[in-house]
């Protein structure tokens, strides 16, 4: 992980890719929930469009698992794409500085990550109606070509634009593909097994977190920067060759209701299907000017940051849930957790190695490493959150995930003592990706229970709306007051830092800390609402 503040695009980057994996969607393994739990925690079951969807979506007595021989070629294609997805996304980072300089592009390094996620955004909002209204078969193909075609277009770049164009294809591609999973996992599979394959995408991310940079780095040094890029297009034939026909046996066609124009369910998106789209280009633009500015930070910036935020006001209000942002009960507060905690997450966690670097003189090796145990936790607390006895006890493991996650943003900063043993941050690190874990994969899984067919698309896009725009948010506002604390002159005292920084470097750090726990916190209380109260 990259250890220069100006470089915390790449989170975004990854969370984005999100829920699909570790940072921004983590899950693991399970067998069924028992029938009358899931039907406690379900709402009214819905008709599907045709016979196969019905009898995948209502079934809840479940004889096979995800890896039986009803579900097993789909299984295995699907998670292939999210592990090919994940390597690219941890392995980019490794290959991108090189990638610049070579290219002579080192100004233009942060639109290469904000170019992603700014196109992604409009793919999520594009595949999640395209999908409702005639399935995730087309926008999932179409995602996967695109993804392709950016990664080739990266890896034949000649110049920093054209690789900066291919890296917003590619961005355009993950949306699609995020979102159309969504939709496949929520008509293909009956609900007792969602949480098994939505953890099965968090357990993808585990060993690509771990081995991709290192990979990725050894193919930049012995084969060159470009077959990072070159290299993942062709390994993804194989698990589409066997995911596609299952997909369109068991979930091709539009779901009923979806020839409706507007919202038509409790907790629905406000803006009417036809603006949707229109709403997502604001979006888009929104989150690139706002990005634009937290990394100019100068006067003028101020113009593009407040034509962003006007942009993105009435684009959000529009594309998510009513009642999101007061926590309204149920969907909405589902939607809303998912953004408080990916973003005050991983914004606190990419300042992590710069602050046990600078401060407390650790390599970037060993810096990385401290946080190398998230991983695993992440995924035990994806599988903690899949068992079929978890599921009547759901939020109450998002309250109690929050609040490790909350705890361990507020520890990591006690490093700052030279007293206090660096360890300390891998510990505390570990137990918040345990959190995580039991939050992010909850929030998938309870979407895809509050959602009927007609809106699993335009929600599911609702969901990682509100992920990645929590993401570049709250890094650009912990980036500015990171900034405004004296946070730019830390790295001029990297040399000098063996047991402690500065106390001007230290209010730097804390300034970012302490922000994203309380926002972690606030999470707790949100955990508390994505529960709909039975009525009396």
């Amino acid at each position: 992980m990259s250890t220069d503040p100006s470089e915390c695009e790449p989170a975004a980057d990854r969370t984005g890719t999100d829920d699909l994996g570790k940072r921004s969607s983590n899950t693991t393994h399970s067998a069924s929930a028992h029938t009358a739990t899931a039907q406690a925690t379900a709402p009214t079951p819905v008709a599907t469009g045709t016979a196969a969807q019905d009898t995948a979506a209502q079934d809840t007595h479940v004889t096979d698992g995800v890896l039986g021989k009803s579900y097993r070629a789909l299984s295995i294609g699907i998670v292939s794409v999210v592990l090919l997805i994940a390597f690219e996304a941890t392995a980019v980072g490794t290959a991108m500085p090189v990638a610049a300089r070579e290219l002579d592009g080192v100004s233009l390094y942060a639109f290469a990550f904000s170019g992603y996620f700014t196109t992604s955004l409009f793919g999520m909002v594009l595949s999640g109606q395209w999908a409702d209204r005639q399935g995730p078969l087309r926008p999932l193909t179409t995602g996967i070509i695109a993804f392709g075609v950016g990664l080739a277009l990266s890896g034949t770049a000649g110049t920093m634009w054209l690789f900066i164009l291919g890296r917003a294809v590619q961005g355009l591609g993950g949306g699609l593909v995020i979102v159309a999973l969504y939709v496949v996992v929520s008509r293909a599979y009956p609900e007792p097994l969602r949480p098994a394959i939505m953890a099965a995408f968090a357990a993808c991310w585990v060993i690509p977190s771990v081995v991709g940079p290192l990979v990725s780095g050894a193919v930049t040094e012995q084969l060159g920067w470009r077959w990072v890029f070159l290299g993942i297009p062709v390994l993804v034939l194989l698990p589409l060759a066997l995911a596609l026909p299952q997909i369109r046996r068991r979930a091709s066609g539009p779901a009923p209701g979806s020839e409706q124009d507007g919202p038509s369910t409790v907790g629905a998106t406000t803006a009417p299907k036809g603006q949707r789209i229109r709403l997502a280009f604001m979006i888009s633009a929104g989150a690139g000017l706002l990005q634009y500015a937290a990394q100019d930070l100068r006067w003028f910036s101020l113009l593009p940051g407040a034509l962003g935020i006007a942009l993105l006001v009435p684009a959000v209000l529009g594309l998510l849930p009513r009642g999101t942002y007061r926590a309204a009960r149920g969907l909405p507060s589902v939607v809303l957790l998912r953004g408080v905690a990916a973003g005050s997450f991983i914004a606190a966690e990419s300042f992590v190695p710069l602050m046990l670097v600078t401060q407390r003189g650790l390599s970037p090796t060993l810096a990385g490493l401290s946080l190398a145990a998230g991983g695993a936790t992440w995924a035990l607390g994806s599988f903690v959150q899949s068992r079929g006895r978890a599921a009547a006890h759901r939020h109450r493991l998002m309250a109690f995930g929050m609040v490790l996650v909350a705890a361990s943003i507020a520890v990591a900063p006690t490093v700052l003592i030279a007293s206090v043993p660096v360890w300390i941050v891998a510990v505390a690190w570990g137990f918040g990706c345990l959190g995580m874990g039991l939050v992010i994969s909850s929030t998938s899984v309870l979407l895809l229970q509050l959602s009927p067919p007609q809106e699993t698309g335009n929600n599911s896009a609702a969901l990682q709306i509100s992920d990645g725009l929590s993401n570049v948010m709250l890094l650009a506002l912990g980036g500015a007051a990171f900034a405004a604390l004296g946070g730019g002159a830390v790295g001029a005292a990297h040399g000098a830092a063996t047991t402690g920084g500065s106390e001007a470097h230290t209010g730097a750090f804390v300034v970012v800390f302490l922000p994203m726990a309380a926002v972690a916190a606030l999470g707790v209380w949100v955990a508390t609402r994505v529960r709909v109260r039975e009525p009396h």
